[in-house]
């Protein structure tokens, strides 16, 4: 071929051909350099080269000139910093070969192509790579990665790698699990139970969670692990797992269930076993008081029905205190009015200051408002009035022109068997906590308006009527 066509070649392609010799001084630019670089190739002609290199980089470039003269393959690849005609830096690749034998050309010749684009992906993969890495060894969740493999018609999993974490709260290690299946690290049993999970996962194509029992040396045993598909080429190659001890919340939530368990089994004592004698001894109460007459049958009936109240609320305590799963919006007029009909308040007024939804159990919450106008009358007296209104945004009041709670008392006033009213069995307002802890809502107790008790609860959903 002859040195014209040589020349066309190089005048048509997209990299920048220049020459330089020895010293570096660039005797030929291709016009491709306009267009990447923003220089007239007769600009550069007669230039040193090193004075448009990056200052960082100009060792590395005379390294590489000095290097293509010396060794016997005679070529160099090297990334550098090349400055614009515009000012600005842009990266560029230059490959140099030893050319001076040859008559067409004469010296180094270099190509170089912008890799600016690369290296800002480059740079980016890198920032990402060392903020995955910190995300990693800093998480607290363990973080296990499998490789997906096929054999035949089903997959086949392998450890890859666990985190500091995994390894922390497992005792498991990256080096003793590399490359080992389920069934190597945790035995027949257990690690088919593992792979049938991730089997879920690869079939679904798409994160699955669940809780599992996995116990290790370092006492951990409950997980809620969560299993994400990484796709290739259409198939799932690697799957990514983060598994949370959840050993102790599941401890204690078997124990709540237990405490639970108990707590309805001695309800039903309570209402079967003690509430149908006590009927009886009513009932007979009553025959007696109508064949004979004595001094001593009022406060016999008089203590059986005060032993009916405390078995009646006693159940309340028990049953109202579990947590509420179903809400539903609630009128607070009709919930006002249907508790202060239920409750005997005589001459006593309710005002409803804001009409308002909120979210709750009815049946619960007519307990919270029988509860709160009892102890209004009880302690108010027949002629009290009590006040139902909105005071925050998540937040109802209950208040009255009694005489109120004295301070000191207001830390007592939900304890089990608090009473100051002749009478009553202290677990009225204990009630109105418990129902208002199972709806997630805090109550407190202070002064109103008038100085009576102001039962405050926040935490509500509360909506408009």
């Amino acid at each position: 071929m002859s040195s014209a066509f040589h020349r066309k070649l190089v005048e048509e392609s997209t990299d920048i051909a220049t020459v330089i010799d020895s010293d570096g001084t660039i005797t030929y630019a291709s016009t491709s350099v306009t267009e990447t670089l923003g220089y007239e190739p007769e600009e550069l002609v007669g230039e040193v080269g090193y004075e448009y290199q990056h200052p960082d980089d100009r060792e590395v470039v005379a390294d590489a000139i000095e290097a293509v003269q010396t060794e016997s393959e005679g070529v160099q690849v090297v990334e550098t910093r090349f400055r614009r005609a515009d000012g600005s830096w842009c990266w560029i690749e230059a490959t140099l070969q030893d050319r001076r034998d040859d008559e067409d050309i004469g010296g180094i010749l270099v190509n170089s192509r912008d890799i600016s684009e690369r290296k800002r992906r480059d740079e980016q993969y890198r920032v990402l790579a060392e903020e995955y890495e910190t995300l990693l060894e800093t998480v607290e969740d363990g973080i296990f990665f499998l490789r997906v493999e096929s054999d035949g018609s089903e997959s086949v999993f392998r450890f890859e790698r666990v985190n500091q974490a995994y390894e922390e709260q497992t005792g498991i290690t990256t080096e003793e699990i590399s490359g080992q299946t389920p069934t190597d690290v945790f035995g027949d049993e257990l690690g088919a139970e593992l792979e049938a999970n991730y089997r879920r996962c690869v079939a679904a194509r798409e994160p699955v969670t669940y809780q599992e029992e996995l116990p290790v040396e370092t006492g951990a045993r409950f997980w809620q692990t969560s299993l994400a598909p990484v796709v290739t080429n259409g198939e799932v190659s690697r799957i990514i797992g983060i598994a949370r001890n959840v050993t102790e919340r599941t401890r204690r939530e078997r124990q709540l269930q237990s405490q639970k368990e108990q707590l309805e089994e001695f309800a039903g004592v309570v209402s079967h076993d003690l509430r149908n004698p006590l009927n009886v001894a009513q009932a007979r109460a009553e025959l007696l008081g109508e064949d004979c007459e004595s001094e001593h049958l009022p406060p016999i009936v008089q203590a059986l029905d005060r032993m009916e109240e405390l078995i009646s609320d006693t159940l309340t305590l028990a049953r109202q205190g579990q947590v509420v799963a179903d809400m539903e919006p609630v009128s607070a007029t009709e919930l006002v009015e249907g508790s202060w009909e239920a409750v005997s308040t005589g001459e006593a007024t309710v005002q409803i200051e804001d009409e308002v939804t909120i979210h709750g159990d009815r049946s619960r919450l007519q307990h919270v408002f029988e509860n709160l106008f009892t102890n209004a009358v009880e302690h108010g007296g027949p002629t009290v009035t009590v006040r139902v209104g909105q005071f925050a945004e998540d937040g109802i009041y209950v208040e009255d022109t009694g005489p109120g709670i004295p301070e000191e008392r207001g830390a007592v006033v939900f304890e089990p068997g608090h009473s100051s009213a002749s009478g009553g069995t202290g677990f009225g307002l204990t009630i109105v906590k418990r129902i208002a802890e199972a709806h997630g809502w805090e109550v407190e107790v202070g002064r109103g308006r008038d100085g009576g008790a102001r039962f405050e609860f926040t935490g509500l959903t509360l909506g408009q009527q």
